[in-house]
């Protein structure tokens, strides 16, 4: 077989993470060191979305002892797709003759295994939210920014827990804690929030695991003030719709104008077709937001985020209970991940230009380069006027 033919220096340790989380917000890239390589033509060409199947799905012999991962084996396996048991946490058989092979292999693979010790000690999460859980790391989409470029560790090989219900279970000693929600006077109504979707994409994945259907039924039948929050590029959510979720899950659809969806974010739901699944889960009782991301100042700009303004308010007008916020989020990049999103997309026409930024510094030294600052007070005074003139029922969470 291939991967007995792999030496001791080609396997992959899943016990390592696929990225470093020391960041300052949970969509800006981390500007934690990215191993220099060339990726040139490594990136297969973008599609639109459709339910991802992986090549590819191993599971370790540590998650098997957990329920949840025996779960996701039944649930992929229902699908047709064929489990591989793995006989320790090292995968072997993803690394190919050159990057380009490598990275299609990683790409197309999901390991179900046991999260890091590490993943149980949460982190904060502002702006977004109090805490940060990770249920899975990874994410089948193109997005030709994507912030998780600046923070990779090798092959991107999509990442499941298979010790959901003890990740869930260790949520509850936070309760209370944080100093986003938990001790806001304008967002203290959400309760402790625990942010479910910092290095992945739920709705890309959880069709193969159920992860975050369980996640919302557990903080649905928890007694106490707390939200779940994820956001997604997906419109996949008609098996959420009769869950029992007692309004303690929080949906946001991450858009943009119709430029930056047709042209940068390759294999994800259409905008249209998000904004739809928005309006689905809102009548379902969901509360619900926008994740406007990344803004970028396009020719026309306002033009074009003036239609992607028009269509939430079409989809939303009706609704007479409805409970809908915005985080409001600019383009941002660092050296690293200029770097590798350049070798995976090395044809891009995203602008990624150094003399046209200003540095801006993270907590934990990294350096992004985000628009000056006329630019930003010229974007953030058009975005809160819009909003407010056109959603008035929406709450503006933050700006960055």
């Amino acid at each position: 077989m291939a991967a007995e033919q792999q030496t001791a220096g080609d396997d992959l340790d899943l016990d390592r993470p696929l990225a470093q989380l020391e960041v300052d917000s949970p969509h800006s890239a981390s500007g934690e060191e990215a191993q220099e390589r060339d990726l040139s033509q490594v990136a297969p060409t973008p599609r639109r979305s459709r339910r991802w199947v992986p090549r590819r799905v191993v599971i370790t012999p540590d998650a098997l002892e957990h329920a949840h991962g025996r779960r996701i084996v039944e649930r992929v396996e229902a699908l047709g797709i064929e489990v591989e048991r793995l006989r320790a946490n090292r995968l072997t058989g993803v690394r190919g003759d050159d990057e380009r092979q490598t990275y299609a292999r990683a790409k197309a693979t999901m390991a179900v295994v046991v999260s890091p010790p590490s993943r149980r000690r949460l982190q904060p999460i502002s702006p977004s939210a109090d805490w940060r859980v990770d249920l899975a790391e990874g994410c089948p989409a193109h997005c030709q920014y994507c912030y998780l470029a600046g923070s990779l560790s090798g092959p991107p090989v999509t990442r499941v827990y298979a010790d959901l219900d003890e990740i869930l279970d260790n949520l509850h000693g936070y309760v209370g804690t944080g100093t986003v929600t938990s001790r806001s006077t304008a967002r203290s109504a959400e309760g402790t929030t625990f942010e479910a979707s910092c290095y992945s994409d739920p709705l890309a994945l959880d069709h193969l695991t159920g992860s975050w259907q369980r996640a919302v039924e557990h903080f649905g039948t928890w007694d106490a003030p707390v939200q779940l929050r994820w956001t997604t590029k997906y419109d996949d959510v008609d098996r959420f719709l009769d869950l029992p979720h007692a309004g303690r899950t929080r949906v946001r659809f991450s858009v943009n104008c119709r430029p930056v969806t047709q042209r940068w974010e390759g294999g994800t739901s259409g905008l249209v077709e998000r904004i739809t699944a928005l309006r689905k889960l809102a009548l379902a009782g969901y509360p619900v937001g926008l994740t406007i991301a990344p803004i970028m100042p396009l020719d026309g700009w306002r033009e074009h985020y003036s239609e992607l303004l028009t269509l939430v308010e079409q989809a939303t007008a009706d609704i007479t209970d409805l409970d809908l916020t915005a985080e409001l989020i600019t383009h941002r990049f660092t050296a690293s991940s200029k770097q590798v999103l350049q070798g995976w997309y090395p044809r891009t026409t995203l602008e990624m230009d150094e003399a046209r930024r200003t540095v801006k510094r993270g907590k934990f030294g990294s350096a992004k380069h985000v628009y000056p600052r006329e630019l930003m007070a010229e974007l953030r005074g058009w975005f809160t006027e819009q909003l407010d003139a056109r959603l008035p029922r929406c709450r503006i969470l933050y700006w960055t």
